[in-house]
C-alpha cells in the first residue's frame, strides 16, 4: 500500500549500465505513485554521466563510493571513511522511505538501513538483514519483473514493462558527429563483453554482419570501448564488407544517440545492448540460458529478439556450470547458430521497413511528413521529441554488485 507524507525517497540501485536500465520500468512506476516526491537515485558515477540533463523518473543521481559487496570491483581499494561520510551525508537528506533495488541484500540491505530513512523497503534473501517491507529475492526470475515487483511493495502499481531511454539533441548531436548522416542503415555490432563466457566467437559476428551488408547494402558500425580497439579490428579483418570502429569514440549518450538512428543492434549480452533498446533500436541478443532466464532481456518480441545457447556444462572440463562455475572462460554462447542471429536480424530490419512505409502513407494521407531514415542513418526518428548464489558475478558493467549472483557475469 502507499506510504503517506512521502516527499523523498532514496532508491539503491548501484550496478552496471544494464542494471540502470532494467530498472526503469520499476523507476516509471515509483514516480507515478509518487509524483510528488523527490526521487534520487544512489548510482554509480556512469549513471550519473548517463542520466545528467536527461528526462527521466529520478530527480537526482548520486554516486556512491566503492562500497563492499555493492560496487566495489575485485582487488579495489576501498575507502570505509568516504563511505561513512556518505551515509552521514545521506542521513541529514531524511528520506522518508528507502528502497534496495540492487540485489539480495547481504551487503545492500545494511547499506539501505544506514540511511535512516522513515520507512525501508525492497528485497531480502534468506540471509540478508530485514527491512521494514521485503519481499523473497529469487534468482530465477526476469530482473524487470523482480524489480516491479519490489516497488510493489510500496503501492506502485506497474505502468510499463519496457525501459525506455529517450535521446536528447545533445546525444544526436554527438552520435552525427562522429558518424554523419547517411542514406544506407546502419546495423551496430557490439562483440565485446567482460565475462569471456558470454562473448559470441568474433568469426561468427563478422558473417552475420557480412551476410546483413550483402541482404541490405548496411554501414556495419563496431561498437566498443577503447580497450576493445583490437577485439573489433580482429573483428573487420574477418570481414569481407567494410566496417566502421568506434571504439572509445562515444560516450554513453552519444551511443545512445546512435542507436537510436539504427535500424538493428547485434550484440553478446551486455550494457550496450540494454542500453539500444531502450533508445528504441530493433535487437539481436546473444544470450546464454541461465542470464536469459534471470537477467534484463527484453520482454517483448516485437523488435527484440533473443538467440539463446542451452549449454548447461563448461566447453573445456565440462562442469555443470548452471548454479557454479569452474575457472574457465570459453564462451558459453558459441553454439548459437548464425543462421539463427542473421535470420532474427532480417526479419526485423524487414519489419522495420514495412512499418516505415505504413507510417508514410498515414501521414501523407493526413497531410504530415513521415520521419525518414535518409539523412539520419537508418532509422526514422518519428515523432519523440529528444530531449541459490554459489558465486559472484565475476565482473560485468562497471561496478555490478556481486549480490546479483549470475553465472555468467554481464559487463
Amino acid at each position: 500500500m502507499l506510504l503517506s507524507g512521502v516527499e523523498k525517497i532514496a532508491v539503491l540501485r548501484a550496478g552496471g549500465i544494464g542494471d540502470l536500465i532494467f530498472a526503469l520500468p520499476a523507476l516509471e512506476a515509483l514516480r507515478a505513485a509518487y509524483p510528488a516526491a523527490e526521487v534520487t537515485l544512489l548510482g554509480t558515477r556512469h549513471h550519473v554521466a548517463l542520466m545528467d540533463g536527461r528526462a527521466s523518473p529520478v530527480d537526482r543521481v548520486l554516486a556512491i563510493p566503492p562500497s563492499e559487496g555493492i560496487n566495489m570491483r575485485d582487488g579495489e581499494p576501498g575507502d570505509p571513511r568516504a563511505v561513512e561520510d556518505f551515509l552521514a551525508a545521506m542521513r541529514a537528506e531524511h528520506f522518508d522511505l528507502a528502497l534496495q533495488l540492487h540485489g539480495g541484500g547481504q551487503h545492500s540491505n545494511p547499506f539501505v538501513l544506514a540511511l535512516g530513512a522513515r520507512v525501508t523497503a525492497g528485497l531480502r534473501a534468506h540471509d540478508a538483514p530485514a527491512l521494514d517491507r521485503s519481499m523473497s529475492y529469487d534468482y530465477w526470475q526476469p530482473e524487470v519483473a523482480r524489480l516491479i515487483e519490489a516497488v510493489s511493495l510500496v503501492g506502485a502499481d506497474p505502468v510499463t514493462i519496457t525501459p525506455r531511454l529517450a535521446p536528447t539533441t545533445r546525444d544526436l548531436e554527438e552520435s552525427l558527429a562522429v558518424v554523419p548522416g547517411t542514406d544506407r542503415p546502419l546495423v551496430l555490432v557490439n562483440a565485446g563483453a567482460t565475462d569471456g563466457r558470454r562473448r559470441w566467437p568474433l568469426e561468427s559476428f563478422a558473417a552475420t554482419a557480412d551476410a546483413i551488408a550483402d541482404d541490405f547494402g548496411v554501414s556495419i558500425l563496431l561498437n566498443g570501448s577503447a580497450a576493445e580497439h583490437d577485439g573489433n579490428r580482429a573483428l573487420a579483418s574477418l570481414m569481407r564488407h567494410p566496417s566502421t570502429d568506434l571504439s572509445g569514440r562515444l560516450s554513453l549518450g552519444g551511443l545512445l544517440g546512435l542507436a537510436s538512428r539504427s535500424a538493428l543492434v547485434i550484440s553478446n549480452d551486455t550494457g550496450p545492448l540494454h542500453l539500444a533498446a531502450a533508445a528504441g533500436a530493433p535487437t539481436v541478443g546473444i544470450y546464454w540460458c541461465g542470464n536469459m532466464l534471470s537477467g534484463g532481456a527484453a520482454l517483448t518480441r516485437t523488435h527484440h529478439r533473443p538467440c539463446i545457447s542451452w549449454r548447461l556444462t563448461c566447453p573445456l572440463c565440462g562442469t555443470p556450470c548452471l548454479t557454479s562455475r569452474c575457472d574457465h572462460d570459453a564462451s558459453f554462447v558459441a553454439d548459437v547458430k548464425i543462421e539463427e542471429v542473421v535470420g532474427a536480424g532480417r526479419a526485423l530490419i524487414l519489419r522495420d521497413s514495412r512499418e516505415q512505409k505504413a507510417e508514410s502513407r498515414n501521414c501523407e494521407g493526413s497531410g504530415g511528413r513521415a520521419g525518414s531514415r535518409k539523412g539520419s542513418g537508418g532509422r526514422v526518428q518519428g515523432s519523440e521529441t529528444a530531449s541459490p548464489n554459489s558465486h559472484p558475478r565475476a565482473g560485468g558493467d562497471p561496478g555490478y554488485s556481486a549480490e546479483h549472483g549470475s553465472p555468467l557475469s554481464r559487463g
